[in-house]
């Protein structure tokens, strides 16, 4: 039987320089001679953006609050307009802006599968969250665990589908069907959702979930198979302004070696601990064949010179080893640099760890040719 969906359509949005969208908006696109970045202006997705920027020192300069554009000293030509997280979006398919930082629930519900926009990086590592369902615990749901449960249930029918309240009706409409929810009617609403069971508007929510304490402290819950999507904070780009706009390409590279080096380097540490040998290559055979340290390419061994008390000159008794670990190995990897006698180990942590070149950076490269 086909799905029932009750829900107002959501226009498409017409895509960059388009000659169907407004005249004044095609104009000053194609004409624009700055390239634009989207940031988030308030809410929790704003302060990990900046924050996130300002470790990758790049600082937005914004000599007043209530100013909607900004800078990055760091990078030339470049513009910073904050906007909500839709209107990023929604401004990057119109031409207006060319590249944007915002939540992947944004821009996978606004941006409806526009072949124009391209995510450039995927997981920037804050904002992290999940499109779910949420059900009441009590009454008919009791005993529901999962969307096949809830699919089952005799109640849900044409006349009487299951009634959900949600800001994703896109995504809702087109994702849920494959859950095997057939007689569903599709709602919105302003403010918190989590209301509208208690209240009878609504059978269930579906809506953007971190922790799920809210949905809990609202006697709801999630179910087996509810996600529709997982959502952290993503780098997108208009693929039509990376090709056509002069500078958007050399500031998208910028932003993207800057971004992969330091969040690469987040979960590393060096470490740098003194050992005696014969030789470089001796104290590398022990740490290789005695230790499961071998940091990004190998440990890096070099000699530590010394006055002896005969004052002969300098010598050579110890050597420095340098390797990388990630932080959840720390603490075994000084344990096992000491038993092959390391001495004076000392950890720093890193900000940036620079690949000959991004992997996302030949992804990108490789989207654009197509």
């Amino acid at each position: 039987m086909a799905a029932v969906f009750n829900v107002v359509q959501v226009e498409r949005v017409s895509g960059p320089w388009d000659v169907s969208s407004s005249s004044s908006s095609s104009s000053g696109s194609s004409s624009r001679t700055t390239v634009r970045l989207g940031l988030p202006s308030k809410g929790r997705m704003a302060e990990g953006t900046l924050n996130l920027l300002k470790d990758c020192h790049l600082s937005v300069c914004k000599p007043n609050p209530r100013q909607y554009v900004a800078d990055i000293t760091e990078l030339q030509n470049l513009e910073v307009w904050f906007q909500r997280e839709s209107d990023v979006v929604r401004k990057m398919l119109a031409g207006d802006i060319d590249l944007g930082i915002v939540g992947y629930d944004v821009v996978a519900e606004h941006g409806q599968d526009n072949e124009d926009l391209v995510v450039v990086h995927d997981q920037l590592g804050f904002g992290e969250c999940h499109l779910g369902l949420g059900i009441p615990k009590y009454g008919i749901f009791e005993n529901v665990s999962s969307v096949s449960d809830l699919a089952a249930m005799p109640q849900w029918t044409s006349s009487r589908p299951l009634r959900i309240v949600t800001g994703f009706t896109y995504l809702a409409s087109r994702l849920l069907k494959a859950k095997g929810l057939e007689h569903i009617q599709l709602s919105t609403a302003d403010g918190a959702l989590e209301a509208a069971p208690a209240m009878g508007t609504a059978d269930a929510i579906l809506d953007l979930v971190s922790s799920g304490t809210t949905l809990r402290e609202n006697n709801l819950k999630e179910i087996e198979g509810g996600t529709l999507i997982k959502s952290q904070g993503v780098l997108v780009a208009s693929k039509r302004a990376l090709l056509k706009r002069k500078g958007a390409l050399d500031v998208t590279r910028e932003m993207l070696e800057r971004l992969e080096a330091h969040l690469r380097a987040k979960s590393q540490f060096l470490l740098t601990g003194n050992m005696r040998g014969e030789s470089q290559e001796h104290v590398a055979e022990l740490v290789l064949r005695h230790t499961r340290l071998s940091g990004l390419q190998g440990p890096t061994i070099s000699p530590v010179y010394s006055l002896p008390d005969a004052g002969d000159g300098v010598k050579v008794q110890y050597y420095a080893v340098a390797i990388c670990v990630h932080k959840r190995q720390l603490y075994d990897a000084v344990n096992e640099l000491r038993k092959i006698c390391g001495s004076g180990v000392l950890v720093s942590p890193l900000t940036y760890i620079f690949d000959e070149e991004p992997p996302r950076w030949r992804q990108l490269l490789a989207t654009l040719q197509e």
